[in-house]
């Protein structure tokens, strides 16, 4: 079960985003208590990014210079988040992560129409808007992974101007530094199941990759409608759960 999960997981987060909401559910249903399952979680879905950012190469690759900030900003909230995580109580954020995931699918959907908005005069978007939106949404990720992807993708296209799959390629390496922030921290610190981590972590960057490579075959409008369809019941699965 955790197997497939793990696949199913690292080929979601590729694709769209939010595929923890397959992998975290399985580890509870395994007998992990939910913050166990959420730190095992956070450590199993690193090599899925980084099949997916594998995948993704060549358009990370044309955006380095744009990338460095975000990567900093993205450390800076991540290590933020996790130990927040460990300091406070998780039911806290269990209450407040079906909105939060909800609204960034809301925003990604309408992403088209709000950048028209935020371009009408043809200003451009300040430098510093994707830097502090990524800070704010890698808090989120450090804290309680599921949905990280929705709500980067959400960032990204409301402040950088690019195809979808451009925007899908930076989220992935943003991802990998979240992820790999989880990694010390919740290896150092977390009750991370590592038997839980050697079975999926694997199955995850195989996912990862699958799911990379599927994503230049999808049209904007079709990654969109994915993207908002997975964000959409990742709300509705963290409220009934």
């Amino acid at each position: 079960m955790v197997a497939v999960a793990a696949f199913l997981c690292g080929m979601v987060n590729a694709l769209a985003g939010g595929g923890s909401l397959v992998l975290f559910p399985a580890l509870v249903a395994t007998g992990m208590g939910s913050l166990a399952a959420n730190v095992t979680n956070s450590v199993i879905t690193l090599p899925g990014y980084v099949g997916g950012a594998v995948g993704f190469r060549s358009e990370i690759e044309s955006q380095r210079t744009a990338l460095r900030p975000l990567l900093a900003a993205t450390i800076l909230g991540s290590t933020t988040g996790c130990l927040l995580l460990l300091a406070t109580d998780e039911a806290v954020f269990e209450r407040l992560a079906p909105a939060l995931v909800a609204l960034a699918s809301v925003l990604i959907g309408a992403q088209p129409w709000l950048a028209r908005r935020l371009t009408r005069d043809d200003r451009p978007t300040a430098s510093w808007a994707p830097v502090v939106g990524v800070v704010l949404a890698s808090v989120y990720g450090g804290y309680f992974g599921a949905g990280l992807g929705v709500l980067l993708l959400a960032v990204l296209g409301l402040t950088i101007h690019a195809p979808l799959v451009r925007l899908s390629a930076l989220r992935t390496a943003l991802s990998v530094a979240d992820a790999s922030v989880s990694l010390v921290v919740f290896g150092w610190l977390g009750p991370v199941v590592w038997s839980a981590v050697a079975v999926g972590a694997p199955l995850t960057l195989v996912g990862g990759y699958v799911g990379a490579k599927a994503a230049r075959r999808v049209t904007d409008q079709a990654l969109r409608t994915v993207v908002v369809a997975v964000g959409l019941v990742a709300a509705l699965g963290l409220w009934l759960w």
